[in-house]
């Protein structure tokens, strides 16, 4: 072949440090469209991204030029500085260390588009670590591999 091709849905979920509900709706958009202007810059389009105040979630296609790891290192760090440096929370904000990231096939991709959306609603019935813990045991992952 003499082209490449690569279209992998990725859809990642990481949470603030320690959990706490730092990211209110005064400030959400903003630091969202941050977090995709960022994954743009990397060569990796932005499908949705979307999250509660204690965690986001992104649907992005990979860069064929990056790996999720350095991705997911770039806007985590960026942002945490950019939430920082226009004291948009009154605390030092981090997020936590580590990430959940899953591919996604393209005969799903608008069913995760529309779980992503709907955080808000889906949260009033199954708190994050539910949530989280599901999302684990769907993708093989035991509580105890962690």
């Amino acid at each position: 072949m003499p082209h490449s091709f690569n279209k992998i849905w990725i859809h990642a979920v990481w949470a603030t440090k320690e959990r706490m509900p730092l990211i209110h709706s005064s400030v959400e958009h903003q630091i969202h469209q941050y977090m995709s202007e960022q994954l743009r810059e990397q060569g990796c389009p932005v499908r949705i991204i979307n999250g509660m105040p204690d965690h986001v979630h992104c649907l992005f296609l990979l860069s064929s030029q990056k790996s999720i790891a350095e991705v997911i290192k770039q806007v985590k760090g960026s942002s945490s500085h950019f939430i920082n440096q226009n004291n948009l929370i009154a605390d030092k904000f981090a997020w936590q260390t580590g990430y959940a990231a899953f591919s996604v096939s393209e005969s799903v991709v608008e069913k995760v588009f529309h779980y992503i959306k709907n955080q808000k609603s889906h949260h009033t019935q199954k708190p994050f670590q539910q949530e989280y813990d599901d999302f684990l045991k769907l993708y093989g992952y035991g509580l105890n591999n962690e």
